[in-house]
C-alpha cells in the first residue's frame, strides 16, 4: 500500500472514531420525591418576577410556584438566595442532534436525497449522545426546534429536549412543522402539483378506494388539516409575499423564518396571523443602503407592527454556537426591544409558535420543569448557569470544554511547582 494511501486512512480513521465517540454525560434521572427552590427571584415569563419566590416541582412537572408556597416536608431544598430562577431558553431553528462536524460527512444527517420529502421526520435521525449538545445546554439552551434541509419539502421539524437516552427520550413534539421551500415560481408551481396530490390520496382514504400506499403523501395528513404549520425561508419582500399567498391559496398553517423584511409586510402578516422566526440578530444587512442596524432593530420593528416573533441564532450558527442565542435577544435588547420582551422570544414564544407551549416556554404550574438557576441575567455573557433541570431531571452542565478548562487549569498548576 503507497505511504501517502496509508496517512490518509489514518486520516480518515481518526475522523469518523471522533464523530462516534460519545459525550461523557450521564442524562439524569428523575428524583424520587419533591424538589424546591426557595429564596430566588423568580421569572416566570408569563408573569410578574417573583421575588423570593419559591418553585416546587415533582415528576416532571412543576406543582407550584409563588411567593406563598408551601414547601413539602420530603422536598429536596434547594437554597437559592440571590439567584435567578428561568425557564428553559429555546432555540427555534437548528440543526442540534443531525449534525456533529460539518466538514466531515459521517457525522451530517440532516438531508435526504429527492426534493419531496415530506415523510423524512428529523427526530428519529438525532443523535443523543453528540458532544454539541452538553455545550449547547451549559449556557440554559434546553429546548430546540431540530430541522431538516434540502429539496423543496425537506421532511418535519421536532422540538426536542435536550438530555435523554435515546431520541424518544429527548423527542417533545416529533412533527413540529413542515419545512418547504419557496424561491421561485417555478417552485411554487410544482408544490401547488403535489399539494393538490396529496389532497386527492387523503380524500381517496376517506372515501375508503384501494390506493397504493404512499408514505409522502400520508405524511402530509396533519399539513392539510391544519394542525401542522409549514416553514418557508423567506427574507425579501417578495418572498415573504409568495409564501403567504402560497399558504393562503392551499389553506395551510405557515411560519415565516428569516423575516427580514416582515416589517414591510406588516399587514399581510398580521392579517393572516403569520408569525416570524427571527433566523439572527447577529446578521449583516441585505442591502447597501439598509442601516447598519436593521437586523439589530428588526425584533423592535416587529413588535412595533404587532407581528408574532421569536428569536433563533440559526443563521449564524446552527449547531455549534446555539449556546449563543441569548445574546442574539441581548443585541436585540441594546437597540431597542424591551428585556422583558426578549427574554420571551427565546422561551415562551417559540413554544407557542411551534404548538408547544402547553408543556414548556414559562414556569407555570402543571408545566414541564425545564429551567435552570443562574447567579444574573441570561442576557449577559458575565452570568453563569449553575443548575439545570429537563423535565425534572437534574442535567449535567459539564462539556467537552469544561472539562478541557479544568485539564489545562490543573497542567498550569503543576508549572508553578
Amino acid at each position: 500500500m503507497p505511504t501517502a494511501f496509508r496517512l490518509l486512512s489514518i486520516v480518515l480513521l481518526a475522523a469518523v472514531a471522533s464523530v462516534s465517540s460519545a459525550s461523557d454525560q450521564v442524562p439524569g434521572a428523575m428524583p424520587k420525591g419533591a424538589v424546591a427552590i426557595v429564596g430566588a427571584t423568580i421569572h416566570p415569563v408569563s408573569g410578574p418576577v417573583i421575588q423570593q419566590g419559591v418553585l416546587v416541582f415533582e415528576n416532571g412537572k412543576i406543582t407550584a410556584v409563588g411567593q406563598e408556597v408551601k414547601v413539602p416536608k420530603s422536598a429536596e431544598v434547594i437554597q437559592a438566595k440571590g439567584k435567578h430562577v428561568y425557564p428553559g431558553l429555546f432555540e427555534p431553528y437548528s440543526r442540534i442532534g443531525l449534525t456533529e462536524i460539518s466538514s466531515v460527512r459521517a457525522s451530517d444527517d440532516y438531508r435526504e436525497s429527492g426534493s419531496l420529502n415530506p415523510n423524512v421526520k428529523a427526530h428519529v435521525s438525532v443523535d443523543p449522545d453528540g458532544e454539541i449538545i452538553p455545550v449547547t445546554r451549559s449556557n440554559g439552551v434546553l429546548l430546540t426546534m431540530t430541522a431538516p434541509a434540502g429539496g423543496l419539502i425537506s421532511g418535519q421539524s421536532a422540538v426536542l429536549q435536550l438530555d435523554g437516552w435515546t431520541y424518544e427520550d429527548m423527542t417533545v413534539k416529533p412533527r413540529a412543522g413542515m419545512i418547504v421551500s419557496l424561491d421561485s415560481q417555478q417552485e411554487k408551481e410544482r408544490l401547488e402539483e403535489f399539494f393538490d396530490e396529496a389532497r386527492r390520496y387523503h380524500q381517496g382514504q376517506q372515501a375508503k378506494s384501494k390506493l397504493l400506499h404512499d408514505a409522502r403523501l400520508e405524511s402530509m395528513d396533519k399539513v392539510l388539516s391544519g394542525k401542522q404549520p409549514i416553514i418557508i425561508q423567506a427574507n425579501r419582500e417578495n418572498a415573504i409575499t409568495r409564501a403567504v399567498t402560497f399558504a393562503n391559496d392551499q389553506q395551510v398553517k405557515l411560519v415565516i423564518f428569516g423575516g427580514y423584511d416582515a416589517p414591510r409586510c406588516r399587514e399581510l402578516l398580521k392579517k393572516h396571523d403569520v408569525p416570524v422566526i427571527v433566523s439572527a440578530i447577529h446578521r449583516n444587512p441585505s442591502r447597501r443602503d439598509d442601516p447598519y442596524d436593521a437586523a439589530y432593530t428588526l425584533p423592535k420593528r416587529l413588535q412595533e407592527a404587532g407581528i408574532r416573533f421569536c428569536i433563533s441564532g440559526y443563521e449564524r450558527s446552527n449547531s455549534w454556537n446555539v449556546r449563543n442565542l441569548p445574546y442574539h435577544a441581548a443585541t436585540a435588547v441594546a437597540f431597542g426591544l424591551g428585556k422583558e420582551d426578549a427574554m420571551r422570544a427565546i422561551t415562551l414564544s417559540p413554544a407557542e409558535i411551534l404548538g408547544v407551549a402547553d408543556r414548556v416556554g414559562s414556569l407555570e404550574k402543571e408545566k414541564d420543569a425545564t429551567l435552570f438557576i443562574c447567579d444574573g441575567d441570561p442576557l449577559e455573557a458575565a452570568t453563569q448557569v449553575e443548575s439545570a433541570w429537563i423535565g425534572g431531571k437534574p442535567v449535567d452542565l459539564s462539556n467537552k470544554q469544561t472539562m478541557l478548562y479544568d485539564k489545562y487549569q490543573q497542567k498550569y498548576e503543576q508549572l508553578k511547582k
